[in-house]
Parts: C-alpha cells; structure tokens; sequence
C-alpha cells in the first residue's frame, strides 16, 4: 500500500521531493537522500540495504526517508523512477504521447517557482554590487550562462563569461577575489569535477550563486546563495523557460537597483549599435 501523500508532493519527481522536504529531514536522512541522488540512474541495480551501506545510515533511516519522501518502501520508489526520465536528463517519451495541457500547467507552475524564490532580491543585490560579475556553465548549462551574461551586461560593467572556448576555468577565475560574485549555472549532466569548481570559486573569497535544479543539493553548501530551478517537464526534454525567465527577472532587478547609471549604459549600447549598423532596426 501507497504512503498518502499531498497532491502537491505526488505529481514532484523524487530529486523535487528531496529538495522541498530537505529542511524536515534528520542529519542522517540527509546523508541517505544524497546517496539517492547520485545513484538514481543505477538504482535498479540496487537493494535498499545496500543503498543504506553505501550511504552509512541504518536500513531503519534509509526506510523513514522512503516515507518522508511518499513512497511505502523501496518496491515505490524503482516504480516512481521508471515512469520518469532519470535525473540524468536523459529524453524518454511517456506512454500516451503529449500532454500538452498538462506541459503548459507544469511549465507556469515552475517558472512561478523559480521566478518568487526568496533568495531572489539578495542575488540581485549581490549582482549589483559586485566590483566583477563571472558567469560560469557548461552543456546544457552553457546557453543559460550565457544569456545571463549578455542580458547583465547592458545593465553594469565587467561582466565576463567562463570558459571561454578553448580555456579551462583555473585561468578564468584566477583574477577573482573578495568583492566579486561568482554565478555558477548548473543543470543536471554537470560535468565531472563541478564540485571542484565551485569550491575553488568559494575559496577565492568571492560570493558564490549556484543556479541548478534540485539534484545539485548537495552542491549548494558550497554557494554563498542558492537559486532553486526545476528543468523537469511533462515532455521528453528538460525545459528551460524556468532558467530564461528566471534570467530576465534578475538583470531587470540589477537594472531597477543601479538606477539611472544602468539606463545610461542602455543608451550608450542602443547608440552604440545605431553608429555600427550592427542590429536590425524596429
């Protein structure tokens, strides 16, 4: 029999449960729910029992977590995984096609999510104030990072986007130190060695913000602020409408906060444009 579970809790995938119940859970719940999450592509593979050993909890805590999380036992949670695509992003049509009504009410949902998370108006602030802004993504990551870069740059100055093709990130953050923010957008099927980066990012004394989904929790003890964006959607495919919007309500934050300095720079960029026939006009 099926734990009961909220109706907002039942339509999240398991990497959303683990995220939106984080808070509630013990130490030791904590240490089962990242073990989760690194072997959710495997996890068919594995008994519970197991699963509990390779996190270094009891077989009891690895089953208060199933619990806390909606499902019986671990029989619910492999059935969970395999009407989903995995946490690896990987695309899986789901039987029956399309959903389009239901893809549109998740989409708005997500985006509601990602745009009214508390910690918003501190990134923005962070954002503004920073004497260097470094906009760091790769993969899939990489188109996010970008567009953030371009969009803060009509709003301030000396905002730089790593790596630059054919550098690695050691050369890109050599020049970063106290007084900088660091942003680091990372979506699932993060590189190897992400971790490292951030780590090394926080130890150059700049603040760090951390855009990603839910399955980089356990990333985000490294970040000076952490900003929750779902990807998962009802179709095929990671969404990333969430992670654009969420992109344009920051630098709109950054543009409002540096006021009338900002509309300049605007100006001086459209003026800019106009004199070197570089943009359409309209």
């Amino acid at each position: 029999m099926s734990v009961p579970t909220s109706p907002d809790m039942a339509e999240l995938r398991i990497e959303e449960r683990i995220a939106a119940t984080r808070m509630d859970l013990s130490p030791q719940e904590r240490k089962a729910a990242a073990t989760l999450l690194e072997h959710l592509d495997d996890l068919a593979t594995y008994r519970a029992a197991e699963l509990a050993q390779l996190a270094g909890v009891s077989k009891a805590t690895m089953s208060r977590l199933f619990r806390s999380l909606g499902f019986a036992d671990f029989d619910e949670v492999r059935e969970h995984l395999r009407t989903l695509r995995t946490s690896t992003g990987e695309p899986r049509r789901r039987d029956g096609g399309s959903d389009l009504p239901t893809h549109l009410a998740r989409e708005a949902e997500v985006v509601r999510r990602a745009v009214e998370h508390p910690v918003v108006p501190q990134v923005v602030a962070l954002l503004a104030a920073a004497r260097r802004v470094t906009v760091v993504g790769w993969r899939n990551s990489h188109p996010v990072a970008l567009h953030l870069r371009q969009q803060l740059a009509h709003a301030r100055g000396d905002v730089r986007l790593a790596p630059l093709p054919g550098q690695v990130v050691g050369e890109e953050l050599a020049d970063v130190g106290p007084g900088d923010a660091v942003v680091v957008v990372g979506f699932r099927r993060r590189p190897a060695g992400f971790g490292d980066v951030l780590r090394e990012a926080a130890a150059s004394g700049a603040d760090v913000v951390l855009v990603a989904d839910p399955t980089a929790i356990e990333h985000a003890r490294t970040a000076t602020l952490w900003l929750e964006c779902p990807v998962s959607s009802a179709l095929a495919f990671d969404s990333y409408a969430a992670a654009m919007s969420l992109v344009s309500v920051l630098a709109d934050g950054v543009l409002a906060t540096l006021g009338d300095p900002a509309q300049q720079r605007v100006r001086a960029i459209s003026r800019a444009y106009e004199r070197m026939a570089e943009v359409e006009g309209g």
